[in-house]
């Protein structure tokens, strides 16, 4: 629904400096706005009749690039500045509240485009739906599930509180709407700093709230997602900053909020605090962590204006951050940067001087350590901003948006492009010519023959994944099977040798590494495997198109997919019991009579608390994988019976141009057409 709202503007936000060197790092994408610009250009000279196949095939291409708007989410320790962070890599000092209650299941998107320009809808709130709030009411969430099943009442008890309270904080907020905002959404021409915090700051209880706070946290309880659209007047290309919630909240709603942010997005910013870079306390983090690629994480370490002495202590937190990456089977790689979003908020609200005293302290003593190149003759805020870690990040995100998202996304619109355009050459070489034989009796003929290759591939194809998905299923179950077997045998033995007064734990980490070793197993296969299927199927489409044509399709430039990249396991990256460092498990096993006499039963519980991500992996991960692989496949087959129809219709019906081949127009177009394809070439190779 789109709303009029009379939301007093009076903390409207404030408009922010711009350092002179604010672009800094963003080369890479303008590399990619250049590049999408060309090849968009090359589509434009190559489309014709708007009516015809290929036309309507190159402005399908024209709109992918358009749309094109990549996401990089946002992971942080509590009180690390995340949101901070965001808002300076966005140019806005203060555009979202930085203290945000941490029971808010909220994630915030930032829909930056190049310009200063406001897109009609500039925010959209999305509500939670009946069946997530149903889930907190009855069963408090995953926490609440995994106390139920423990058998912790005290926890339980604790966890319907929490619930009951922040429910009838929301119904005394909202009245009679609660019911009705239930997965509903709300949508602004316009936001300020007032109508945010109304959504995504929880703001004081009802009870005790100010009459001008009326406003603030209003619909936090049941905001589940926000989305702002604004401009930007550096950024040269669209992109997404995804601010998260994090993953240490009471019911384990924001953890499965941010595993699915993180499954939207192909590049992962993690925030620190330098005071506590990563420690034990942070297994949340360093879960989501373990099941990235590196290639996918920037770590970026936060608040070094904080350190009495930076220059001496960064080296010894980036040494110290490592060892704890390795001991927990982080992948080996990941980029650490480091830095402080206050030094660089300092700069965008244009108030230098207003710096604490030791955060300016620290920012001389990190600028006599790490000098910028000509820092003498840049102009303070610029020296700040290079400093404060900003333009490093930014490079650290350009770089792999352009590599493994604007790339992949331009090689692929070329070739097809390619493909349509060279085909629609053979077509006008034909009608040219008058016709050519075909080797058909028929054009039904020939289209029965290419929907029969079609679908064998597509069968093939299927067959093929799944064989490779069953294997995959077969090791998953194998290993968690062992894994319940270990676990089980352990608690047994602690509890013969200790009895059930001493603690015990049992770490899940050996299993999660290895469902990680049987994904990236699986996932190589698949690729491989999907990648031949792939260039089999195109092979036998070019010599049918031989077939039906002869020497008149030999210019036509097939071009095989690549395979889609597959998503990352996140989905081992949630909360368990077993990661619950607790005395859940003692209320439990106090109740049994014999230690040997329940094995059965403490099996049944652990494997109902793996078993989520058993699922995710075997069910829900291996269809998105499955769908994904047949659905490029499908597309291709289509659009080369599309070239197939084209090139019928001009042997069969096609007239010649009415534009002689001499003529300046035709020379022209075809010159045009010829540079078109050169760029298309280009980005291909």
């Amino acid at each position: 629904m789109y709303i009029e709202t009379d939301i007093d503007r009076t903390t409207d936000l404030r408009v922010s400096a711009q350092p002179g060197n604010l672009a800094e790092g963003l080369a890479p994408l303008q590399d990619v706005a250049r590049d999408i610009a060309q090849v968009q250009a090359a589509l434009a000279q190559l489309q014709s009749d708007p009516t015809d196949k290929t036309s309507k095939g190159l402005a399908r291409l024209a709109a992918d690039l358009e749309q094109f708007e990549p996401a990089v989410t946002f992971l942080g320790q509590v009180k690390s500045g995340k949101t901070t962070l965001v808002n300076a890599l966005a140019g806005w000092s203060d555009l979202l509240p930085s203290d945000v209650n941490p029971w808010t299941s909220v994630v915030t998107s930032l829909h930056l485009s190049p310009g200063r320009g406001r897109a009609d809808t500039s925010a959209r709130f999305r509500f939670m739906t009946e069946e997530e709030w149903d889930h907190l009411l009855s069963r408090g969430g995953r926490m609440g599930e995994m106390a139920g099943r423990a058998g912790a009442e005290g926890e339980m008890a604790k966890i319907r509180t929490q619930v009951e309270t922040m429910r009838d904080r929301a119904k005394a907020r909202l009245g009679r709407k609660f019911e009705l905002l239930m997965g509903q959404s709300h949508d602004y021409g316009y936001f300020d700093k007032n109508l945010i915090e109304r959504y995504i700051c929880l703001g004081d209880d009802p009870e005790f709230a100010e009459a001008d706070a009326d406003h603030q946290g209003r619909f936090a309880d049941v905001t589940r997602s926000a989305d702002l659209y604004l401009g930007s007047p550096v950024l040269p290309c669209n992109l997404c900053l995804r601010d998260t919630p994090g993953v240490n909240d009471t019911f384990l709603m924001r953890e499965q909020i941010t595993l699915q942010a993180l499954l939207d997005s192909r590049v992962c910013v993690v925030v620190l605090t330098a005071s506590q870079a990563l420690s034990t306390v942070d297994l949340g983090l360093i879960r989501m962590l373990s099941n990235l690629q590196a290639d996918q994480v920037v770590l970026f370490v936060n608040r070094i204006d904080e350190l009495p002495d930076p220059a001496n202590q960064v080296p010894e937190i980036e040494a110290s951050l490592r060892a704890t990456l390795k001991a927990h089977h982080v992948p080996d790689g990941a980029e650490i940067l480091f830095g402080s979003a206050l030094w660089a908020n300092a700069v965008l609200a244009g108030d230098l001087d207003a710096m604490p005293e030791a955060s300016a302290q620290a920012l001389f003593a990190w600028a006599e350590a790490r000098p910028v190149p000509g820092g003498h003759d840049i102009d303070p805020p610029d020296l700040v901003w290079s400093l404060s870690g900003l333009p490093a990040l930014n490079s650290a995100i350009a770089r792999r948006v352009a590599e493994t998202e604007a790339r992949p996304l331009l090689r692929r619109v070329a070739r097809d492009a390619l493909t349509l355009a060279t085909a629609q050459q053979a077509a006008d070489g034909i009608r040219i010519q008058q016709g050519t034989g075909a080797a058909f009796s028929s054009l039904e003929d020939s289209l029965t023959r290419f929907d029969a290759l079609a679908a064998e591939h597509l069968e093939t194809c299927a067959v093929e994944i799944d064989e490779i998905l069953q294997n995959f299923g077969e090791r998953v179950d194998r290993a968690h099977a062992t894994f319940l077997d270990r676990a089980t045998h352990a608690l047994i033995a602690h509890l013969e040798e200790w009895g059930d007064d001493s603690p015990w734990q049992y770490d899940p980490t050996g299993l999660r590494l290895l469902l990680r070793s049987a994904c990236s197993v699986m996932g190589s296969r698949l690729q491989a495997q999907v990648e031949d299927r792939y260039s089999a199927a195109l092979g036998d489409v070019a010599r049918h198109l031989y077939d039906a044509f002869g020497e008149a399709v030999a210019g036509i430039q097939i071009s095989v997919p690549e395979a889609p990249p597959l998503p990352a396991p996140v989905a081992l990256a949630q909360t368990i019991a077993l990661d619950v460092r607790d005395s859940w498990w003692g209320n439990w096993w106090r109740r049994a009579r014999g230690y040997a006499a329940f094995a059965d039963q403490f099996r049944s519980q652990i494997s109902a608390e793996t078993d989520p991500f058993m699922t995710a992996l075997k069910i829900d991960q291996s269809a998105q994988i499955r769908s994904a692989a047949l659905a490029r496949l499908s597309q291709a087959l289509a659009h080369h019976r599309d070239i197939l129809l084209e090139i019928a219709a001009a042997t069969t019906g096609g007239q010649p141009p009415q534009t002689s081949l001499l003529s300046p127009g035709e020379t022209d177009r075809q010159a045009t057409q010829a540079a078109a394809l050169h760029t298309l070439r280009a980005h291909i190779d």
